[in-house]
């Protein structure tokens, strides 16, 4: 049964959702109905589409009350809006509202969604603080009804020293024998992040199985919105940091994502190998996985940062959008990601070329756009001179641009949006360390109207960035300092 503020979401959404054109959203990114988007949720597939629910303020291109946006694909591309499946309608998430979860399937064939509620709770010297609880809501694909026995986890479902303040982001999954589990963010006594196991027979009835993983106060703080799965004979683990140090170029500062790669030992206790930066560009956050229909797992994220949100378009309808789908492999004890291959039946006109020689400022006929998948492969034309730089500038025109800059001496790809349009002075330019030998690289370029996905030595590690630059600045240029022999494969996308 729909709630009165849950009718009251629908028709604002029925009523502004037009006003938008399509020209105006990302061509193949998922963006919100209408307002604003943060984390991922309930990415999943059910009764043959893949759904994607995703934190909601309707009403605002800012954050605010948190509601469950809905869309429905078929190939994680296209996208279509639903109406918005949860809002904060109940005692237990009536402050800041229905923030992140996931979705499963129950035995009978509904779909099961699991959200944290959050609700404000007077203490004894009178000051109000949000308390977080977990709670569930079961729907057919479009309609969703709150299970009358939640909130189903609360603060007697907590492991002691642990706070009910930052408890939330339940990832469910259920295993082979029928079994529910889920990860739930939490924050310890010592300030720090750790991530709970749950388990549960029927997805409503929760009991605490066990303190996963301790942060210790290694990676940041609170650790928010994990997910966990089995890939390629490994564990993972993913999670969103908040107050990061940075260590190098390892792992960044602020609000980043981190892949803690391990095995379960014969006691069921997860035993970390590795932890890696999930993305080490400046827009990417609260990644989500679901499972594909032939097996692979797939991830998407939130497409910006807590701490550039002020990177922006002027009297946009619209606010936030989520990456591009990455399909996730283990190699080497290392997670690596590409894009989709369903990103290929987007292709349309293919420009190539081999053997350019790139020495100055260099256009390339045909070789531009917004919405263009770009591979490029360099190396140095002479072997004994290396090239120091290689620029690669999207979205540009003569005044506005966007660049990648590979230095082969340092072993590091840069971005850098300094140049976008922008005039907010946010966090602007990220790098990472690469593998490379005598300038050789290999960048695959996804770009969409509003952003920049790099992946590098075909997905090695990935650097992601928004830039809101007019859509009529689509030139792609590079340039070097020394000279570089390149070639380019360039595959125009749907429009």
């Amino acid at each position: 049964m729909s709630s009165e503020k849950l009718k009251q979401v629908h028709e604002y959404e029925a009523a502004h959702a037009k006003t938008i054109a399509r020209q105006e959203r990302p061509a193949f990114h998922l963006s919100p109905m209408t307002g604003w988007m943060n984390d991922p949720n309930g990415f999943s597939y059910y009764n043959g589409k893949y759904h994607m629910f995703y934190q909601y303020n309707p009403y605002e291109t800012n954050w605010g009350p948190m509601h469950w946006g809905h869309a429905v694909s078929e190939d994680m591309l296209q996208w279509e809006h639903l109406p918005a499946a949860l809002a904060p309608d109940q005692e237990y998430d009536n402050a800041g509202g229905c923030f992140s979860g996931s979705a499963e399937v129950l035995s009978d064939g509904r779909q099961l969604l699991m959200y944290t509620g959050v609700a404000r709770e007077e203490q004894e010297d009178g000051s109000m603080v949000d308390i977080q609880t977990q709670c569930m809501a079961v729907g057919d694909g479009v309609s969703y009804t709150k299970y009358a026995g939640n909130p189903v986890l609360t603060a007697a479902d907590l492991p002691e020293g642990a706070s009910r303040i930052d408890f939330r982001d339940p990832k469910m999954w259920k295993a082979e024998d029928g079994t529910f589990y889920c990860v739930v963010g939490s924050r310890p006594a010592d300030g720090s992040g750790q991530i709970l196991l749950y388990e549960s027979a029927d997805g409503f009835d929760w009991k605490f199985n066990q303190i996963l993983i301790q942060n210790r106060n290694r990676y940041g703080k609170m650790w928010e919105c994990p997910d966990f799965f089995e890939l390629d004979g490994k564990w993972v683990l993913l999670t969103s940091p908040q107050d990061v140090q940075a260590d190098g170029l390892s792992f960044g500062s602020g609000n980043i994502g981190i892949a803690v790669i391990g095995h379960m030992d014969e006691k069921g206790r997860f035993v970390e190998e590795t932890v890696q930066t999930i993305d080490y560009g400046i827009d990417f956050y609260a990644a989500q996985t679901t499972k594909t229909p032939d097996g692979r797992r797939v991830m998407i994220g939130w497409m910006q940062n807590w701490d550039t949100c002020s990177v922006r378009m002027e009297d946009a309808k619209w606010y936030g959008q989520m990456s591009c789908p990455r399909e996730l492999a283990i190699q080497d004890g290392k997670l690596i990601q590409k894009p989709v291959r369903e990103l290929e039946q987007c292709y349309t006109k293919k420009t190539e070329y081999e053997n350019v020689i790139v020495d100055k400022k260099l256009q390339l006929d045909d070789v531009c756009g917004r919405t263009v998948d770009l591979t490029i492969e360099l190396e140095a034309e002479n072997e004994k001179k290396l090239y120091h730089s290689f620029t690669i500038s999207v979205a540009a025109d003569d005044q506005f641009h966007s660049d990648i800059v590979f230095r082969p001496f340092e072993k590091t790809v840069e971005i850098d949006r300094t140049c976008c349009g922008t005039r907010r002075a946010a966090l602007n330019q990220k790098k990472c360390h690469v593998n490379t030998e005598n300038g050789k690289l290999k960048l695959r370029i996804v770009l969409d109207r509003y952003s920049a996905e790099v992946f590098v030595n075909d997905g090695e590690q990935v650097l992601t960035m928004t830039y809101y630059t007019e859509l009529c600045a689509d030139q792609i240029t590079f340039e070097t300092l020394g000279s570089a022999k390149m070639k380019l494969v360039k595959y125009e996308l749907i429009k």
